[in-house]
């Protein structure tokens, strides 16, 4: 393995400076020549595809299982399983579950990463969380992302009254994830009225199953408090306010319920299998004021067909009892309540534990530290058995619920966790939910590339790359490089007006600050001509746009959309990427800026080796057989007392969270350099001894004068 570093590199930046000032200027189309790999999917929507995951008593998944195994049954009947295989979570063979639930596959050539991660989504139930479970929520979701969210892993976090705003959204980025969690606050509602005795929701709902001892209770303490009442009327008012709080109290848990399906469905297009933790303090299903049991089912039905599994976590920990002593309760002095209450908690944990069992998870009660429940969820839902089946072609018309019974034949001491079932047809929208009418007629370019950027997840009909980079220029100051690429491959030739052999792409592009406002857009129109139409069918350049943005210090997200005009293929990407406050003073540097240099096949030993010229990476994949070269610059450092700085790198290369290059802590050279306020650091590392995969480069910055250090880190690909 060589890495060979540079303090200067004066050739390089010259370089470097150059390239940026061309894109900053003409925003130019150029040509790529490197060809990514293609995988062709085949897909074979007739099957349903079920996946389900097996333990023994000890709770240790069970491998080497085959199709013989399994028994599946459709509404009690057997049902012949036609296709197996076992997937690992986050592997390429995931794109079969996306094909099957109907998810956004081509079926054609598509840019296919050779390392995938998992998808990992917190719901958090901040309708019902107080202070305490708020806590728990931030600790157990600190923990993920500080220490077992994967390199190639991507999470969001979500609440149910949508406190968050535009931070909910799915992304690799740890930054934006703990920028997410901060906006968290405590919006727990409190089911009670004003009236004595004092009534909980759990009270009501007795009182409104008839429970006899809580209603005589109630209405007897009822006439204590207003003398004069008859036993009618005071029933009349007990009963009054426990229908007033379950209407108030279902509405909230509708509510709640709703925003998780509508997570649960935006999710279907995404790849594989998606991991939901639901954090709550618990609610009630008992409560005939509103639909939730109804809720539980579509829920689960959604889940089926997205591929979602849910791990319910009670916040409230490991607790004796719901109530403390600085809340006003009723003085019962005959025990009636004390007894008929004993269920409370349990009922309270009814919906958490039907969410997590009816999805084929698991529920984490009763821990006070949730983080040890997070890492045996992700362990267990990381592989699984998929199973696919034929489903019934004139039951497939119906609306009813069938349910899915999955079992190992002759071992019933194994447990199987798979999803109780699904509807055959989903359950006819509201009218308020539907969208309007549109035909492909009446849509312009600009609105449909509008509505790919606005898309939650990013449209994958025709693979988009983004890169950004930002760098402080002398006389500039800031400016953030976003570099567009499309795979040159997949776009559509056509004969023009003009006799050209054509391609033409319709680029959009939008930054949007951390509160989802646009700071700033683009747009363009990129032509790319071919020498004849059959020349255009072994066209293999990347087309790649860049565009200079200068926007002030802070978290932004760019959104972009580009769209082939003649086959209207859509695709899109999103990226986050943080402006430092250089006007602090403190310790900063710029983005790691990529290249890539082919080894030369005759080398000039006598010569010393140097950073000669190279190509700048927007979508940072690299040939196995080339060298990998980076560049960034330190702001901000301070001086010793000879006037220099005196600065020290370390660089590392990260796959699968485990170092597989680490250097040794260097100090950057200054000599040659002009300008020291922006010092230039550059290596080159040889790629050919690592195998083909994701990466990640980290740099550690450590300013030894002012005892500061940072980091930088990019990910990039070998293939």
């Amino acid at each position: 393995m060589s890495v060979r570093l540079s303090a200067s590199g004066l050739s390089f930046f010259k370089l470097i400076g150059c390239l940026l000032m061309c894109a900053c200027l003409l925003c130019a189309q150029t040509p790529q020549n490197q060809k990514p790999q293609d995988e062709v999917v085949r897909v074979f929507t007739e099957l349903v595809q079920t996946d389900v995951t097996v333990f023994d008593k000890q709770g240790r998944f069970v491998n080497g299982l085959t199709k013989e195994n399994f028994e599946l049954k459709i509404d009690g009947k057997p049902r012949p399983i036609e296709a197996f295989d076992l997937v690992k979570a986050g592997s390429d063979e995931e794109t079969q579950l996306a094909a099957a639930r109907g998810g956004n596959v081509l079926s054609g050539k598509t840019v296919v990463p050779l390392d995938r991660g998992r998808t990992v989504f917190f719901y958090v139930d901040d309708v019902h969380m107080d202070l305490s479970g708020l806590k728990a929520t931030r600790d157990v979701i600190t923990a993920f992302i500080d220490k077992d969210m994967g390199q190639n892993d991507e999470a969001a976090i979500v609440s149910a009254t949508g406190q968050i705003g535009f931070l909910q959204q799915l992304t690799d980025n740890r930054e934006v994830l703990h920028a997410a969690l901060k906006r968290l606050t405590v919006r727990g509602y409190n089911a009670r009225d004003a009236d004595r005795p004092p009534m909980t929701e759990y009270h009501a709902v007795l009182i409104d199953r008839m429970d006899r001892d809580v209603l005589e209770f109630f209405v007897t303490e009822t006439i204590r408090l207003n003398p004069g009442l008859t036993r009618e009327m005071a029933a009349a008012l007990v009963q009054g306010r426990a229908r007033t709080l379950l209407a108030q109290s279902g509405s909230y848990n509708m509510n709640m319920l709703i925003g998780l399906e509508a997570l649960i469905r935006s999710a279907k297009v995404l790849p594989g299998r998606k991991l939901i933790f639901f954090l709550s303090n618990g609610f009630y299903l008992e409560n005939r004021r509103s639909d939730a049991m109804s809720k539980l089912r579509d829920i689960t039905s959604a889940a089926a067909k997205s591929g979602v599994v849910i791990y319910s976590m009670d916040t409230r920990g490991l607790v004796a009892s719901l109530h403390d002593a600085s809340e006003a309760s009723t003085f019962d002095v005959t025990g009636q309540i004390t007894l008929s209450t004993l269920g409370e908690l349990t009922a309270s944990q009814d919906g958490l534990n039907a969410l997590a069992r009816d999805t084929g998870g698991r529920p984490i009660f009763n821990t006070n530290d949730l983080k040890q429940g997070l890492k045996p969820a992700l362990k267990e839902t990381s592989t699984y058995y998929l199973l696919a089946w034929k489903p019934d072609a004139v039951a497939q018309k119906s609306k009813r619920f069938r349910n899915i019974e999955v079992s190992v034949a002759g071992r019933p001491d194994l447990s199987v966790r798979v999803r109780k079932g699904f509807f055959d047809v989903e359950p006819t929208a509201t009218a308020a939910s539907k969208p309007a009418p549109t035909t492909e007629d009446n849509k312009t370019v600009a609105s449909k590339l509008r509505e790919s950027i606005k898309a939650p997840y990013p449209q994958r009909d025709l693979p988009v790359l983004l890169g950004m980079n930002y760098l402080d220029i002398a006389g500039k100051g800031l400016i953030l490089s976003t570099a567009v690429q499309v795979p040159g491959e997949l776009l559509t030739f056509a004969p023009q007006p003009d006799g050209k052999i054509q391609a033409i792409v319709d680029l959009a592009g939008v930054y949007f600050d951390e509160k989802g406002q646009p700071r700033e857009s683009f747009g363009e129109r990129l032509v790319t001509t071919a020498a004849s139409l059959e020349a255009s069918k072994e066209y293999r350049n990347d087309i790649t746009y860049t565009y200079p943005a200068t926007l002030p210090p802070g978290l932004y997200q760019v959104r972009v959309a580009a769209r082939d005009e003649k086959s209207g293929r859509t695709g899109g990407a999103h990226g986050w990427i943080e402006i430092p406050d250089l006007g602090k003073k403190q310790l900063e540097a710029s983005s790691l800026l990529l290249g890539e240099k082919s080894p030369e096949t005759i080398s000039n030993v006598s010569s010393p080796p140097s950073i000669g010229p190279l190509t700048l990476s927007a979508n940072h994949r690299f040939r196995h057989a080339s060298n990998l070269r980076f560049l960034l610059f330190v702001y901000n450092s301070l001086f010793a007392p000879d006037q220099k700085p005196d600065v020290a790198v370390q660089v590392q290369v990260v796959r699968d969270d485990q170092p597989v290059i680490t250097t040794a802590l260097r100090k950057i050279g200054t000599d040659g350099v002009v300008d020291l306020t922006r010092l230039p650091y550059a290596a080159e590392i040889q790629l050919s001894d690592l195998p083909s995969g994701r990466y990640v480069l980290h740099v550690s910055v450590i300013d030894r004068v002012a005892k500061r250090s940072i980091s930088k880190e990019t990910q990039f690909e070998i293939y």
